[in-house]
This record gives C-alpha cells, sequence and structure tokens, in this order.
C-alpha cells in the first residue's frame, strides 16, 4: 500500500529531515501489512478446526472454551489492525501524521501484549511496529510544531478497543451461534 505523502508543503528547512519519515512510514507498512497477512493465515486455520463448533460447542468443555477464544483473539486482533492500516492509509502529508497515528500506538501495544504468549514472535513484530510508528509520530510533530493530548490519544484508543471488540463478538455470534461471547471469561 502507498501512503499519499508528500513533502512539497514542507518548508525547505525541514525537508530534508522530513525525507526520512517516507521509507520509516513505508517500512511500517510493509510490516503491518506481513503481520495482518499471517494472522489472517491462522485465523483460516483456526475457523477451520472450530468448524465443528457451530453446532456442537459444550461451554463446559475446555477445549472447546480454548478454541473459540483463540479465535476471538485473532478477530480481534485483525481487526483492530486492519483499523490501524485504513487510518495509516489515510495520511494525506507530514501535518496529519500526529492527528491521525498517536491513537494507533496504545492499540498496537495492547493487541501486543494479547498475543504475546501465544504468538511471541508477531507480539515482537507489533511491538517493532509501535516503536516505528512512534518514532514517526514525535519526528512529524517535531517538524510541524505539532502538540498532541496522549490522555486524548488513550482515550480514542480506549473507544476504538471496545468498538472492535463488539465488533469481533458480533462477526463471531453469527459464526457460532450457540456461543455466548458476553458471557465467556476473559474475551
Amino acid at each position: 500500500m502507498l501512503v499519499n505523502f508528500s513533502i512539497d508543503t514542507i518548508e525547505s528547512t525541514n525537508a530534508s529531515h522530513s525525507v526520512t519519515l517516507v521509507p520509516r512510514l513505508d517500512y511500517s507498512i510493509n510490516l503491518l501489512n506481513d503481520i495482518i497477512e499471517i494472522l489472517q493465515e491462522k485465523r483460516f486455520e483456526l475457523k477451520n478446526v472450530n468448524q465443528y463448533l457451530v453446532t456442537d460447542f459444550d461451554k463446559d468443555n475446555q477445549s472447546h472454551l480454548k478454541n473459540i477464544k483463540l479465535e476471538h483473539l485473532l478477530v480481534y486482533s485483525l481487526e483492530i489492525l486492519l483499523k490501524i492500516k485504513n487510518q495509516i492509509g489515510s495520511i494525506s502529508g507530514i501535518n496529519s501524521i500526529p492527528e491521525i497515528l498517536p491513537s494507533s500506538i496504545p492499540m498496537i501495544r495492547t493487541i501486543s501484549a494479547k498475543l504475546f504468549v501465544l504468538f511471541p514472535t508477531y507480539s515482537q513484530k507489533l511491538s517493532e511496529l509501535s516503536v516505528h510508528l512512534g518514532s514517526i509520530v514525535l519526528d512529524s510533530a517535531t517538524l510541524t510544531k505539532a502538540r498532541f493530548d496522549f490522555s486524548k490519544s488513550n482515550h480514542i484508543s480506549t473507544i476504538l478497543l471496545d468498538e472492535v471488540k463488539l465488533m469481533a463478538d458480533s462477526k463471531l455470534n453469527k459464526q457460532y451461534p450457540l456461543v455466548d461471547f458476553c458471557k465467556l471469561p476473559n474475551t
């Protein structure tokens, strides 16, 4: 995915500094796409394995619960990462970076923490992604003299995480009508 990013609007004194943002943003996009692709494959595999749970779910069976929770985690993670990919894709210039990206960093860190035990490699890649995006946000804010409120970014990311959880619950409720995702522990 190419970012609609132009340095034409940047003052010439900052141009040389801003040029370094483009390759770092491209690298971040490629890293994010790789993570999404791998998690989509894992989700597809798990969906096929869980096919029997569509008609045969037993809430007291720990194996059933584990498989459903894992699929929920993957759906939740993918939805968040796709939302972040859309945010990055909406960047139109250096001035939009401090407006768009700050809320994505806590979301990435949340997903990284949730995936840590089950998928440590992908958790590590997400940590790397959050570091790259964080440095891009700080550098772009420095170049544009932008200010942002971390508490506001955290609040926005919390709202988005809650929305995505509801979307994941809804998506999986349709797939597994016998499962009440609201009553599953730790989803």
